[in-house]
């Protein structure tokens, strides 16, 4: 197509956005994250890892992807386009070459604005890639955020009435019950990044000491990367995560698992080496990474990495006299004596290297990693345990790809680990017409498959002694009303903790209905149902046994605004927890949110009031919080839970935030245990946070 005939199409499609939105245009939004993910993810979801899938997720937001050189597996990562709307994208940009501008996205077939709208936080169309000096003083981020927060009751730890443990030391926190955080980046999207975040949590100290990998604040993460530099494609030096394939060996990213989306998030799309951003304190590599092109179809990635990682040492076990590591610390907490005996005690080395070959209409790929432990890792000794990993060194091999066919994409992963296990994963994903949305997806992974950095889609937190199938469908009657359902069935083959039976069985179910009957109301209703196999609880039978469980889950969701300024979100949602043959807890709460933004000062309060007769029938909401946060509390006994949320933009470069949120449980003493206890019904949260750009 000849310049000029592209010209007055990018003009017709302006006018076109003009006249349809109402003398609108595309501005860049500060997306509700908060929001976001509320909506994909309104049922509980015990093993997901909130903290980094928002973590990922304003990494992408804050590196938008290019139109003209995103991949497939990229753009798919956002999960907002299906199957037929990405094949419409990429062969309008086959054909007639690089965008212009996001105005081009109304002359692709299959894309509407809704679905223009809901991409513009997550896509950009820039320039030719310049040279790396010619960027550097002119970055699309340059900022520093700092936040502090701290209770207004005082923990257990805090006090002289800190808890004693067995062998005598005083459990009392070392440092202040401020928590500290900070985040630097210096980025051009697609370009160059460089940062570092910084963390202290309540109660440990600001100490520094190199020699145990101590520099003031307890957590240092920090990266420098660089991208599209010919045929280096991307560098990172520092910490890093990789998404490859659907997650058996290479797992990070916007992995969502089963929610309110029940096709789209199913599939995980290969997007390489990313810079790691997250106050999560393990599942990192830490060292470097590169990617290079070795000609236009095939890339190859190298990644070495050396990092301490935390865990129990138990000595002269019962099964071996030398010193080995039970359990590794995931929690990131370094507060009191035995919490500090834990720290860096272990250094964990890896070696990897990915393949990718790009066909035609797919990819292939494959993976190796080996992992080397400079303390052997053990179990303890029971029987759920028998096949898990033990010893120094792990290695794995994959394969992994995609192939298209029509509005079909068919993808899958296969790999091996040292022990002889395998897990496998196969599905596909289909827009079978402009109403129809389905997926189907098997995986199993065998009882010795061991994988440390694997979260494909499965039902338990790690990819091991499962087999299970999925089926998920989404029906759009018309633009304002939608249907959506998922069914898995899962099986067990070998004891897990809390089951002491081999083999057992479970399967959910989740449908859910969303009506946007005007632009200022939206409606959804969830209804979710969970049955899996767990040993009796102690204080209904004195024998011990195996037997079903049932979980019910229903929300019942209304967003309304007014204006541009008020908006307005209720929310009831119940559900109950029952063992077979005894009688089930319930679990209720509801809530009220009215958000205000005059521009300069936005305010969100939430009133939310909620009550379960056991822990089992807890009930889970995502609260907003300041920018880059996440809040997910669980709500459970009887009790009142409300937050106040202000945002004040003091200027273009300065930005406040102050979050206040109170619990309230009037039937309880004292809240937590431990360390953790506090001698009151209540606990009250502070929260300032400050971004300047510079």
């Amino acid at each position: 197509m000849t310049s000029f005939v592209r010209l007055c199409l990018l003009a017709s499609t302006t006018i076109l956005a003009t006249i349809f939105s109402f003398g609108q245009t595309f501005p860049k939004r500060e997306i509700d994250l908060n929001g976001f993910v509320q909506n994909l993810l309104p049922i509980q979801t015990e093993d997901l890892n909130y903290n980094e899938l928002y973590e990922n997720l304003i990494q992408l937001y804050a590196t938008p992807l290019d139109l003209n050189t995103c991949t497939r597996d990229e753009l798919s990562a956002t999960y907002l386009l299906n199957e037929r709307q990405l094949n419409s994208f990429f062969d309008y940009r086959t054909q007639l070459g690089k965008l212009l501008s996001v105005y081009e996205l109304q002359a692709i077939p299959d894309f509407d604005l809704t679905t223009i709208y809901k991409m513009l936080p997550f896509v950009t169309v820039i320039p030719e890639n310049r040279k790396l000096w010619q960027g550097l003083d002119n970055p699309t981020d340059n900022f520093l955020i700092v936040r502090a927060e701290q209770l207004a009751e005082t923990k257990r730890g805090f006090t002289e009435k800190a808890p004693v443990s067995r062998d005598g030391t005083v459990q009392r926190f070392e440092g202040s019950p401020v928590q500290w955080y900070a985040r630097y980046r210096y980025s051009r999207s697609r370009d160059f990044s460089f940062g570092f975040t910084l963390e202290k949590d309540e109660g440990e100290a600001f100490r520094w000491q190199p020699s145990a990998h101590k520099y003031g604040v307890d957590y240092l993460s920090f990266h420098a990367q660089i991208q599209n530099r010919g045929r280096l494609k991307n560098l990172i030096v520092g910490d890093y995560q990789l998404q490859i394939g659907q997650g058996l060996v290479f797992s990070a990213g916007f992995v969502l698992g089963k929610g309110m989306e029940s096709v789209y998030t199913v599939r995980r799309p290969t997007t390489g080496a990313r810079a790691y951003t997250s106050v999560m304190e393990s599942g990192f590599f830490r060292g470097t990474t590169a990617t290079v092109s070795l000609s236009k179809n095939l890339d190859l990635t190298a990644l070495y990495s050396r990092v301490k990682r935390g865990g129990t040492l138990q000595t002269d076990t019962d099964l071996t006299t030398e010193d080995v590591i039970s359990s590794l610390q995931t929690d990131g907490l370094h507060r009191i004596p035995n919490e500090l005996k834990s720290r860096a005690n272990l250094t964990e080395q890896n070696v990897g290297a990915v393949a990718l070959y790009r066909l035609q209409r797919g990819q292939i790929g494959a993976t190796l990693l080996h992992t080397h432990f400079d303390v052997p890792l053990l179990r303890a000794d029971a029987i759920r345990n028998q096949y898990e990993f033990r010893g120094k060194n792990n290695l794995l091999l994959g394969l992994n790809g995609y192939y298209l066919w029509r509005n079909m994409n068919f993808f899958g992963e296969v790999s091996r680990s040292q022990s002889g296990g395998v897990g496998a994963v196969a599905g596909v994903v289909a827009s079978l017409s402009k109403r129809w949305d389905a997926t189907m997806l098997f995986r199993h992974f065998d009882k010795n498959f061991h994988s440390f950095y694997a979260n494909a889609f499965g039902e338990s937190s790690r990819n091991i002694n499962e087999t299970g199938l999925y089926v998920g469908a989404k029906y759009t009657v018309h633009k304002k009303m939608q249907f959506a359902a998922y069914v898995d069935t899962y099986r067990f083959p070998w004891y897990r903790y809390l089951v002491d039976k081999k083999p057992t069985a479970g399967f959910d179910f989740l449908g859910q209905a969303t009506w946007t009957p005007t632009k200022q109301w939206k409606l959804f209703a969830v209804y979710r149902q969970e049955r899996k196999e767990r040993n009796i609880a102690s204080d209904l039978s004195k024998q011990k046994y195996v037997t079903h469980t049932t979980r019910r889950n229903l929300i019942l969701n209304a967003e309304y605004s007014l204006n541009k300024i008020w908006s307005f979100r209720s929310r009831l949602q119940g559900g109950t927890f029952g063992y077979q043959d005894f009688k089930a807890d319930k679990g209720w709460l509801f809530l009220q949110e009215v958000s205000a933004d005059f521009g300069k000062l936005a305010a969100t309060v939430r009133l939310s009031a909620y009550n379960s007769d056991s822990y089992d029938a807890r009930q889970y909401a995502v609260e907003q919080d300041v920018l880059y946060a996440v809040s997910m509390p669980a709500y459970y006994e009887r009790g009142f839970r409300h937050f106040l949320l202000l945002r004040y933009t003091a200027s273009t470069k300065t930005d406040f935030w102050l979050r206040i949120a109170r619990t309230d449980m009037p039937d309880r003493t004292k809240l937590s245990s431990y360390v953790d206890e506090i001698n009151a019904s209540h606990r009250t949260e502070y929260k300032i946070q400050i971004r300047y750009r510079f």
